[in-house]
């Protein structure tokens, strides 16, 4: 009776491994961009930006995320890159399946913070950026922490553009 309580048991922690490997693979990466910056506010010694990543999901199910972290750096490699924002964002938010959502960071800032790449978008009209992380998921195949990464340009007149 005992072999047979350890055989089922076995074979049951081996058919959900085997499950779990298969809904990784199936999984897709939620696909994560910058999509605007908004000044939210302006004081003497800096500001208050927020800054909207758009999260599509590009999987059959809808994705329920729990946790995003992110880094934001602006500039290129010309000039020093500036970190602008690192943090965690522990709201929850729903992404459908097929479709996108926008999520909004807050994002303080000081004027010498952000200096060069202030330059920059004055001169050239855009600033290269780029945005990585990992976001937190649950589906209806188990949690994942998957990261992502995106570049692309800032315009101050057209927004983002990859």
């Amino acid at each position: 009776m005992r072999r047979l309580v350890l055989g089922a048991a076995t074979v049951a922690m081996a058919a959900t491994a085997a499950c779990s490997m298969l809904g990784r693979q199936a999984f897709q990466q939620p696909v994560v961009q910058l999509k605007d910056v908004a000044v939210q506010g302006i004081g003497l010694t800096g500001g208050q930006l927020g800054v909207k990543l758009n999260v599509y999901n590009p999987n059959r199910y809808r994705l329920d995320a729990t946790r995003l972290s992110y880094n934001v750096v602006v500039g290129d490699n010309s000039s020093t890159p500036t970190n602008l924002a690192t943090g965690t964002l522990d709201s929850q938010f729903t992404v459908q399946s097929g479709d996108s959502t926008t999520v909004t960071i807050p994002v303080s800032f000081t004027y010498a913070g952000i200096g060069a790449a202030a330059r920059q978008l004055m001169n050239s009209g855009a600033v290269p950026y780029r945005v990585n992380g990992d976001v937190t998921v649950g589906t209806v195949i188990g949690n994942f922490t998957v990261p992502y990464s995106s570049t692309g340009r800032f315009s101050a007149f057209g927004g983002n553009s990859r």
